[in-house]
Parts: C-alpha cells; structure tokens; sequence
C-alpha cells in the first residue's frame, strides 16, 4: 500500500494543471482545508492529504520514532509528492506545516515553486528579542496537561486556536482533536511547540507568501513578521480575522489572497 493511500490523499481540479497541495496543521485533518480548497479545482490540481497520526490518516503511517521530528512529516511529503509523480507544485502550509512546508523546499527544491505559508512560526517559545508569544513555562505547563488529562487539555487549545469570536470553530477543533490519539498528540505537540526553525528561513529559494492573522494568540503578528523578513523576497499579508484559522474563519479572503499570489501559475 503506497503512502498515499495510508494518508487518504484526496485529489481534484484540473488534470495536469499546475499542483495545489494544503496541508493541515496539529490535531486537524485535510477538512480544515474544505472551505477553501474546492475554489481552486477551476485552475489546479488539488491535492489534500491528512499527515501521519492525524485526521483520516491510517494508524501504521504513524511511527514514534520518525516522527519525533518534524523531518519524519517532510519527508512523509516528499514521499507522496513522488508517488503521484508531481513536480513544481504550490505548497500551502497552515500553522506546524507552514515549516514542514519549508523544509520541503529545502530538501527537494523540484518539487516546490511556491510556498504560502499561513499562520506560521518557526518558534514559539520567546528567546531574547523574538516573541514567539508563549514562554518555556507555558509549553511545559500544556505538555503537562496533555499527559495527565488526555480528555481536558482539548478545549484549552482550541479555545486559543480558534480565537474569540467563532465559538462554531471552537467546538469543530475541540472534536478534531479529540480523534487524535492521546500519546501522538503529545508527541506531536512537543515536535510542534518545541521546534526552532528560525535558521532554515533565508534558505528558501522560491516565492512565499506569509498569510497572518490580524490577532492570533498562537502565532502572533511578531512570529509572521520574523518568518516574512526572513525568507528572501518574501510577501506579507494580513487577514482581518482572529484566532490561527483563517481558513475557517476567513475563508475568502484567504482563498482571495493565495488566488492572487498564484495568479502567474494560471495566466
């Protein structure tokens, strides 16, 4: 069984249009994406996978060990990338992808032409001058929580996620992380809160786009100005929304902003 049937990649659009791959971000699934992705099957090839341990995901796509880093979830992409035989795609990256995103690109710069990276951070932990927006404390203080109440720390997080005003958007991420397995949700929230990707940024080699939300208590306005300015060439655009899902909450005008930064792929 080839990985992308242990993902549950799902593809549509256009055949042999330009390739349009979403991936999702901690505790989701590729239906994070379902508000957003079907616009673009007019002029691209989309193709959405859910990443090992997480949404659809079959159970044996998930090892502890490899993906104890976020190079495992890489190199999980790459790996589809080559079974579906795709070259030169749009890659979008939402919150922990937005970096296995980048380390794509940087591993496989074929495969890649542009990068859009929303709601991203490439460390959340605060560390002298850079605001992550969250302290060593806080990330032990969830870790914590995630050990000892593997049915409690849900509503926390996705109250942050979600933001203020989407109480839908609230629940809808509280019962998607509730699918996850409790120890890969740890694993993968100490791969994700713990991670400094902060040196791999001026590597990039392709146009990228930095979609950040206007208020955002995960990966604050600070977080996607650092990843912007240090990505070569790098846009910068902020959607008026609140929380870290833009594409749930905005979703037109996230769709509107990576229509236009796509628009040389489709003229």
């Amino acid at each position: 069984m080839g990985l992308a049937r242990l993902l549950n990649v799902t593809v549509s659009g256009r055949p042999g249009a330009p390739a349009l791959v979403f991936l999702h971000g901690f505790g989701c699934g590729q239906d994070m994406w379902r508000h957003v992705a079907p616009s673009f099957e007019d002029a691209f090839r989309v193709v959405l996978l859910d990443l090992p341990g997480s949404g659809n995901a079959d159970a044996s796509s998930y090892d502890p060990e490899r993906h104890g880093t976020l190079a495992g979830y890489r190199d999980d992409v790459i790996r589809v990338l080559d079974e579906l035989e795709l070259t030169s795609v749009a890659l979008v990256g939402h919150s922990v992808s937005a970096m296995i995103s980048v380390l794509v690109q940087l591993a496989r710069p074929d495969l890649v032409e542009r990068l859009l990276l929303v709601t991203p951070s490439a460390r959340y932990i605060d560390d002298g001058d850079y605001v992550g927006g969250f302290t060593a404390a806080d990330i032990e203080d969830l870790l914590e929580l995630m050990s000892r109440n593997h049915l409690g720390w849900q509503e926390t997080l996705a109250g942050m996620v979600a933001g203020p005003d989407s109480p839908r958007v609230k629940d809808e991420l509280e019962r998607s992380f509730c699918r996850n397995r409790p120890e890969v949700a740890a694993q993968f929230a100490a791969v994700t809160f713990y991670g400094d990707n902060r040196a791999d940024l001026p590597a990039v080699s392709v146009p990228t786009l930095v979609l950040q939300d206007r208020e955002d208590l995960v990966a604050p306005m600070s977080a996607g100005r650092y990843v912007a300015q240090a990505i070569p060439g790098c846009q910068f655009e902020v959607i008026e929304t609140r929380g870290h899902c833009p594409q749930l909450t905005a979703p037109v005008d996230t769709a509107a902003a990576i229509r236009r930064f796509l628009a040389p792929l489709t003229a």
